[in-house]
């Protein structure tokens, strides 16, 4: 045989080889992930006064929708304003009509990677509707509240009510937790909900006073006033805190190996190594899969097939020659 032929044979023993090797390889896992960023940002907001109401006219089969906020705000941002007119058309010749006036009226908004909070006050504060310009529909000595939520702890939620609350001029006297009706003969009925407060995992509210109008003023052109006045109100939701994912494991390198835990079963016998007898150490810890151990021997056994094809072509060889 030529020199020629016989290296063709080598290599074609060679590339099987190859490729055998390769197969039986264990593949490598992928690399620790990297920790993701920072939790989203909190939210809080925080208004003084909330109307709406609906006002009947006299001369008119329509309803007027008296729809205002005082100092409402979303974090990051902060109010001080103690007066909001308003104008409603066939309301007292169209002139402006005032809704609340107030010596303090404060609204607040905070957020940053740790807390959300909103707080709201009012002092001295007089909430008129139409159809009852001398009449306050509630006066207030000093109301706020107060919603926190910080990472990690339970989001709290506080309103107080200071002093005296007059409602339809009458002074009363507010139950926590539960609801006051005030009722003036040929004026209407206010009823009132003191100091509610909701939180969740997550977020809280609080709102100092909410109280439901039906009065029947019969002045300025005015028939019927119906709705909610809410005073007070804070709100918040915790930023989320940031988190990581779990990090996979990286393969170990051939020949390291681990302490065997007491608790694994011993070596069976098809773990024997294929030359000597002894038995080998565990495929998982390796790095390798159930099918590394096949794998191996395929790998061997096509070796002894190359080596004796190689034999066999050299014998021929010497025979031609």
């Amino acid at each position: 045989m030529n020199s020629n032929a016989f290296r063709t044979s080598a290599r074609r023993c060679a590339a099987v080889t190859a490729s055998v090797a390769m197969a039986a390889a264990p593949v490598a896992l992928a690399g620790p992930a990297h920790a993701t960023g920072g939790g989203s940002e909190g939210r809080a907001s925080a208004v003084v006064l909330r109307a709406g109401l609906d006002v009947s006219l006299h001369n008119k089969t329509v309803q007027v929708p008296l729809n205002a906020t005082l100092n409402e705000v979303k974090a990051p941002a902060s109010a001080d304003k103690t007066a909001l007119s308003v104008r409603l058309d066939g309301v007292d010749q169209g002139r402006p009509f005032s809704v609340l006036r107030a010596d303090v009226a404060t609204s607040r908004g905070t957020v940053d990677k740790k807390q959300a909070e909103g707080y709201a006050r009012l002092v001295g504060a007089r909430v008129h509707v139409p159809g009852l310009p001398l009449l306050s529909l509630i006066e207030v000595e000093q109301v706020t509240s107060r919603a926190t939520c910080r990472v990690g702890a339970r989001p709290t939620a506080t309103s107080n009510v200071l002093g005296h609350v007059k409602v339809l001029g009458k002074k009363v006297t507010l139950s926590a937790g539960g609801q006051t009706a005030v009722a003036v003969p040929g004026v209407g009925t206010v009823t009132l909900d003191l100091s509610r407060t909701h939180t969740t995992s997550r977020t809280a509210a609080a709102t100092a006073l909410a109280l439901k109008v039906a009065v029947n003023p019969l002045n300025l052109n005015v028939a019927e006033v119906n709705g909610t006045v809410t005073l007070v109100e804070a709100k918040c939701a915790a930023p989320k805190a940031p988190h990581r994912e779990q990090e996979t494991a990286t393969p170990q390198e051939p020949g390291e190996q681990e302490p065997t835990s007491p608790q694994e079963p011993a070596p069976t016998e098809g773990t024997k190594a294929l030359s000597g007898g002894e038995p080998t150490e565990n495929l998982a810890e390796t790095g390798g899969s159930s099918t590394t151990m096949y794998l191996a021997a395929g790998s061997v056994a096509l070796l002894g097939l190359g080596g004796g094809a190689l034999l066999m072509v050299r014998k021929r060889a010497r025979a031609r020659g």
